[in-house]
């Protein structure tokens, strides 16, 4: 009888790799997934709760919408409502707020010709965190590489890695996505 070898944890086998897009927040408490996205001066947040074993990741292009925006629908692509949104997603279910752990990844600022939107962005998702009480466990932001995040949301493990800047996804999305439909509500 042929012993099967174990695997390193993200090299299993029957695991079902979901894409996370820009203007994206999923969770799941299902084992066999696996959210996945590279970032370039976006970031992605993944959230845990240790106890309900449901975790969840966003990916936003910019933090807030610019000064003057006006009281129009806020965009999906923006962190202050993919941030509420991730939270209200695993609160549903089952996660419980004061339980949730956060890691933060991207943010670089990938073209030094432009603003430092990455910045921007970390910025904003680390005063999130520490405005809505949940607990900052590990962060890769900043600098100008790419990188691409792995992250099992049943058992909260994650692997980040730095990817060839030509890889990253551009600033500005070529076709957006569909609007985003349904409610958040802002606590």
């Amino acid at each position: 009888m042929l012993e099967r070898p174990i695997l390193p944890p993200f090299v299993q086998s029957g695991i079902e790799r979901v894409t996370v897009m820009q203007g994206q927040a999923l969770a799941s408490s299902d084992p066999t997934i696996e959210f996945s996205t590279v970032l370039g001066s976006c970031v992605a947040t993944c959230l845990y709760d240790p106890d309900a074993r449901v975790g969840g990741m966003n990916h936003f292009l910019l933090s807030e919408p610019p000064a003057g925006h006006g009281g129009a629908t806020l965009d999906e692509h923006y962190g202050v409502y993919l941030m509420e949104l991730l939270v209200n997603t695993m609160l549903g279910k089952g996660a419980r707020k004061s339980r949730l752990k956060a890691h933060l990844y991207g943010g670089a600022n990938v073209n030094r010709n432009m603003m430092r939107i990455g910045t921007a962005n970390a910025e904003f998702a680390r005063a999130f965190l520490q405005r809505e009480g949940i607990e900052l466990a590990r962060e890769d932001l900043g600098g100008t590489s790419a990188r691409r995040v792995d992250f099992r949301p049943a058992s909260g493990q994650v692997r980040c890695r730095t990817v060839e800047d030509r890889l990253a996804p551009p600033v500005q999305p070529t076709a957006r996505p569909a609007k985003a439909t349904g409610e958040v509500e802002l606590f």
